[in-house]
């Protein structure tokens, strides 16, 4: 949520709900609205009768604690207190807001906030690299010679970059980063502490902190239908990878891949 919408809702009475109009509405709590009050709200339906769902951001007043037990979450509790009468307001957010449901929503997420970067080079940037568009690089961090770099890109703090790497549009790097040479990365986010070997393709994947992956590992974007939780998505992604994982030589990740934490894989 952008932060001008914050402020203006600071300034809204108790008891409020920020909500947004969205076009997939039926992947969170749609809530029902009348005259700017709140009148219910169904979490995730089959069929969303309304396009406004719930931000998650509310102002309240200690009220709220007395329909709140251990087995309910926040949208069950507001469902409570209007079934016993309390009113509850709807103020409509303006601008983005993105919210991360499932993994790669940290795509579109981390693509919408690296828009609003600033160019910053902080690193050391070896002769025959080309920088286009908003690129910032950390401190203590090497781009070396022949590397090409696309923004929107953040390249984090120590990180040794190339020689003759490319990283493309949307793509966030972290601390400790070493990618190697000849590899390709594309509209992913890179954590911190990886180390990636020669020749891999990573495209549109989320890598999680302390992941080995060595050389030619590929991880192309394409369409693939992911099943979470008994749900089904057909989404275009590349890989999904948890924690501390390790992947050997010639390892190929098909679209739509979820890697679970500390895993090994050899090809």
């Amino acid at each position: 949520v952008e932060a001008d919408a914050i402020a203006q809702f600071v300034a809204v009475k108790p008891e409020a709900m920020l909500v947004k109009r969205v076009d997939n509405p039926a992947r969170y709590g749609v809530v029902t609205i009348e005259n700017s009050m709140v009148k219910g709200i169904v979490e995730k339906p089959e069929e969303a009768k309304s396009n406004v769902v719930n931000t998650g951001i509310y102002a309240f007043t200690t009220e709220i604690f007395s329909f709140i037990e251990a087995q309910l979450d926040i949208p069950d509790a507001l469902n409570n207190m209007l079934a016993q009468g309390y009113p509850i307001s709807a103020q409509e957010a303006d601008g983005t807001w993105l919210d991360v449901v499932y993994p790669w929503d940290i795509l579109s997420l981390n693509d919408a906030v690296l828009r609003q970067i600033r160019t910053n080079l902080g690193g050391t940037i070896e002769t025959g690299v080309s920088l286009k568009g908003l690129v910032s690089v950390g401190k203590d961090t090497v781009i070396r010679s022949n590397s090409y770099i696309v923004g929107p890109v953040v390249i984090g703090n120590n990180c040794d970059i190339g020689p003759n790497v490319c990283i493309l549009p949307a793509t966030s790097i972290g601390d400790n980063v070493v990618i190697s040479s000849f590899s390709n990365v594309k509209n992913s986010v890179i954590g911190n502490d990886i180390d990636i070997g020669p020749g891999c393709i990573i495209q549109d994947s989320v890598i999680d902190n302390g992941c080995a992956i060595k050389g030619h590992f590929t991880a192309c974007s394409g369409e693939a239908e992911v099943k979470i939780n008994g749900e089904h998505h057909l989404v275009n992604v590349g890989v999904m990878l948890g924690e501390g994982c390790s992947l050997g030589n010639g390892v190929v990740a098909q679209p739509g891949v979820i890697v679970g934490n500390h895993c090994q894989v050899q090809a």
